[in-house]
């Protein structure tokens, strides 16, 4: 079972052909409105095979509720009641024509955590847990949440994406999760931000080596390129990628974790 202990959002999705400059408008190809974050991550461990159940925050309101029917859709379970206090947060998601996407966030429920929310999620023997660097960005819910994870049973594999918001996340923070990861799961510039410039093997290998002291191994991915796998027996492997016509990169990173 996967525990997902990030966060999940409402993706507002405009397909444009190209960004406006500042002070221009442009009008939208499309539309849509979509379940996002963390959402694409369990929905592709779930198709190939796992079960899943989502441990973080929802909100009540109209994105709480459209997140939460989404994830029943895909028979993934929510094991937290809803926040009292607020609605799930949402993302503007501006797919250009190269299939480039561009984001500005609003974060909501999923960015409050709390040790007496997060205490119905059951942690069992066989479970692998992951959580983002998005939820601890957030002053409401980074703290709780490495402590949660530093308290999880040593057998039990943590997986950790930085993502992009890496930088603010507090050094101190960072420190401990990265110390608990058993696999991290980053872009370049992700993995670059942890552990220094540096071509891919030397990140890989300083991670492993200065930040991630118990973790199995590292994946670099690098879009186009594929990714590169470090294990801590010092076997490494770089993984080609295949090319496909681009349809959406809007949480190609999430689907290739899951």
């Amino acid at each position: 079972r996967l525990l997902h202990m990030g966060s999940v959002v409402v993706d507002y999705v405009y397909r444009i052909d190209a960004l406006p400059g500042p002070g221009t408008e442009k009008t939208a190809l499309s539309f849509a409105q979509v379940a996002g974050g963390g959402f694409n991550m369990m929905v592709a461990a779930s198709r190939t095979g796992m079960k899943v159940a989502f441990g973080g925050q929802l909100g009540s309101g109209p994105n709480g509720d459209f997140l939460r029917a989404a994830l029943s859709a895909e028979g993934i379970a929510t094991l937290t009641p809803a926040s009292t206090m607020m609605d799930s947060g949402n993302c503007v998601a501006m797919i250009s024509g190269d299939a480039e996407r561009t984001f500005v966030s609003w974060p909501g429920a999923e960015s409050v955590l709390s040790p007496g929310m997060m205490a119905p999620v059951r942690v069992a023997p066989g479970d692998w847990v992951f959580a983002s660097g998005y939820t601890l960005s957030y002053v409401g819910s980074r703290d709780a949440l490495a402590d949660w994870i530093e308290a999880l049973p040593a057998e039990i594999p943590f997986v950790f994406d930085p993502t992009p918001v890496v930088s603010d996340i507090p050094r101190t923070i960072l420190d401990r999760v990265l110390a608990r990861t058993s696999w991290l799961s980053c872009n370049i510039v992700e993995a670059a931000e942890i552990a220094g410039p540096g071509g891919v093997e030397a990140i890989a290998a300083r991670l492993l080596s200065n930040h991630c002291p118990s973790a199995e191994g590292v994946v670099i991915r690098a879009g186009a390129k594929g990714c590169f796998v470090r294990l801590a027996d010092g076997t490494a492997q770089a993984v080609p990628g295949f090319k496909v016509a681009a349809v959406d990169t809007n949480g190609a990173g999430d689907t290739h974790i899951g």
